[in-house]
């Protein structure tokens, strides 16, 4: 039972990270950071996976560490999907 929980784990962690490596990444600067919300506003080009063009808006983070990564003002590349049905962003990093 173990050896099987621990397969579906891994195939599990696999799948989310093929997921999100398939998410292309989009260009944004940070606009302002909640970390008691736990959300980032980003001013961001089009993101086609949720079929929205570029504008300014709030994400929830898929995890509190990303918003340490960045500040107001940074040029940023980030990934972003729907999870729980909520705009989420999943991955985040200054831009070269």
């Amino acid at each position: 039972m173990k050896k099987l929980f621990t397969a579906l784990a891994a195939t599990l962690l696999a799948a989310a990270a093929f997921a999100q490596a398939a998410l292309p990444s989009v260009e944004g600067e940070v606009r302002k950071i909640d970390l008691d919300a736990k959300k980032i506003t980003l001013k961001h080009g089009d993101i086609p996976n949720l079929e929205m063009t570029g504008m300014t808006m709030v994400f929830r983070v898929s995890d509190p560490a990303l918003l340490g990564k960045v500040k107001p003002g940074d040029k940023v590349q980030f990934t972003a999907d729907k999870v729980d049905g909520a705009l989420t962003v999943l991955s985040i990093a200054p831009a070269n």
